[in-house]
């Protein structure tokens, strides 16, 4: 008999589902604390929380029974998830439980922005008849800009396009033709959109590169009269340039559900009248409730009684000793996928990945998984790991495709990656030295050797003497410390790449200075982790 204990209120139509299952006993007592909370734990085999439950590392200690942690809702910031995974704990939530009602939420802002609808019904109940102040407009030929088009931006287009919009979209891992298919424009760099729309919504997750995203240089760059949305996190717009645009009367108009800090009872944005606000209601409806109530009873149950894993946000099905042997090369192909991330241009529609020497006698198939999830990682809302990260490329109409290769290699293991986007293909290779030093060992047509951790500056030049020197030069005089290099070329005099080894990020200023010389055709900034730093779900 499985037991599984309810932390958190959950609606009835969940608990039915469990009371229901065979084999499974319910231990529901919501509001367990502290020592009572983690000896109640420590007998069941499964846990279904809510906000209101914390699980910490502590609670997690052994001898425990618990194998499962489901959290009814998307987020797991109140889950040590690193905790759970070294324990062995699967940790699953259910992303799909309230998509649409934080989609219905936005198209709700949407149409309130538009219509003053907030601030016409506070001036009527003061007493006032103002018509011809409230004048709005309507959404139907207006250009919508989404910024994310995972499950929730997607929802949101869709509506749009009821509402008669037209629909701008970005996301680097929704192929052009998967967007077209669903009646959205897709451009290949979030900042096409913002000259051209009349409204932008972010849906994307908070993260190192989405944190200020949307900032004053992109607000500047939106048409005068153009209005702002977020419902997806707090910080992901930059409050301070929000308010300076709106202030200056370059916005017509703002909508926020979420804020960098929360809970936020006070503002400078919340005294403009044409800015809507409303506290955190995205996922707030009886409808997303009770979907994730239902999902998260099903979730545990089908777990519980058949091993079926869905929506895990770690890794928790190989046994130790198979993760142990695979962890080498796991990494190889995980910091390929997040340098890929980095460099290729345009929509991805295909990564081909060839294993040759060591790495093709190895489980490839969650060797491609983990370059699938450092290609999707830092881009997505939902969280990305080795059980889910093939399916959420398929989702996005990204193909990815496994080859073995016995052709000799100068290398005792290689794994290489081709990407292919609707700007051209970007192709990378790499092996190991030792058991935790990843080397990149070819980037285009070019082969060279490189490091593959900490922050790195790429760049396309012309083979031509001093510009090394003009690279460092830049790089020292706005303080960035070079602590390695190496250059790849063909042929003397033509073009080369080189990678710089770079302790800290540069500044835009050092950048823009480096892309101003002529004989430079291209400078990207790659941010790895530290060498040997990997996911718990590496083991």
């Amino acid at each position: 008999m499985h037991r599984v204990l309810i932390s958190d209120p959950l609606a009835e139509e969940g608990l039915r589902i469990l009371e229901a299952a065979e084999g499974i006993e319910v231990v529901n007592t919501p509001g367990l604390k502290g020592d009572e909370l983690k000896s109640v734990l420590a007998e069941c085999d499964g846990v279904i929380i809510r906000s209101g439950t914390t699980i910490t590392a502590d609670l997690l200690q052994r001898p425990s029974k618990l194998r499962v942690i489901v959290r009814a809702g998307a987020g797991v910031d109140n889950i040590e998830v690193p905790a759970a995974t070294r324990e062995g704990i699967v940790v699953m939530n259910t992303p799909g439980g309230n998509t649409l009602s934080t989609a219905e939420h936005t198209i709700a802002l949407l149409l309130a922005l538009s219509r003053h609808v907030p601030a016409a019904d506070l001036s009527l109940r003061e007493g006032r008849w103002d018509r011809k102040k409230y004048t709005g407009s309507q959404l139907a030929g207006k250009t919508l800009g989404v910024i994310g088009l995972g499950r929730v931006g997607l929802a949101v287009a869709k509506r749009a396009i009821g509402l008669e919009m037209n629909i701008l979209g970005y996301d680097p891992f929704l192929s052009a033709e998967r967007a077209a298919e669903l009646g959205i424009e897709s451009v290949s760099d979030p900042e096409d959109i913002y000259p051209r729309a009349d409204i932008v919504t972010v849906h994307v997750p908070l993260g190192e590169q989405t944190k200020g995203m949307v900032g004053k240089s992109q607000m500047a760059k939106l048409r005068k009269g153009a209005a702002v949305i977020n419902c997806a996190r707090g910080g992901i717009v930059d409050e301070d340039a929000l308010l300076e645009a709106l202030e200056s009367g370059h916005l017509s108009g703002a909508a926020l559900d979420v804020y960098s800090s929360e809970p936020c009872t006070d503002s400078p944005l919340f005294k403009l009248p044409n800015v809507v606000v409303t506290p955190h209601l995205g996922a707030s409806t009886q409808e997303a409730q009770l979907n994730v109530a239902i999902e998260a009873a099903n979730l545990i149950v089908n777990y519980l009684q058949k091993g079926n894993i869905r929506f895990a946000v770690n890794m928790a099905s190989l046994e130790p000793s198979e993760l142990e042997e695979a962890r080498r090369h796991l990494d190889i192909c995980r910091r390929l996928g997040l340098f890929q991330a980095q460099l290729a241009k345009g929509a991805i529609s295909k990564a081909t990945i060839t294993y040759q020497g060591e790495a093709a006698k190895k489980k490839t198939s969650l060797l491609t998984t983990a370059f699938a999830m450092g290609l999707l990682e830092n881009s997505l809302e939902e969280e990305v790991n080795l059980i889910n990260a093939r399916v959420l490329a398929e989702e996005r109409g990204i193909t990815i495709v496994e080859k073995i290769s016995s052709e000799h290699s100068d290398f005792a293991t290689l794994v290489r990656v081709e990407v292919e986007s609707d700007q051209g293909t970007t192709v990378l290779a790499a092996t190991t030295r030792g058991r935790q030093f990843v080397r990149l060992v070819r980037i285009g047509s070019y082969r060279l050797d490189s490091i593959m951790d900490g922050t790195m500056v790429v760049y396309v030049h012309q083979d031509k003497p001093g510009l090394i020197g003009l690279v460092g030069t830049v790089l020292g005089k706005h303080g960035v410390n070079i602590a390695g290099m190496t250059v790849g070329r063909e042929v003397e005099g033509g073009e080369a790449t080189g990678i710089l080894a770079v302790d800290g990020v540069p500044c835009p200023e050092a950048l823009q200075e480096i892309r101003a010389d002529d004989r430079i055709s291209a400078v990207h900034v790659v941010k790895l982790p530290a060498c040997g730093e990997m996911p718990p779900s590496f083991g």
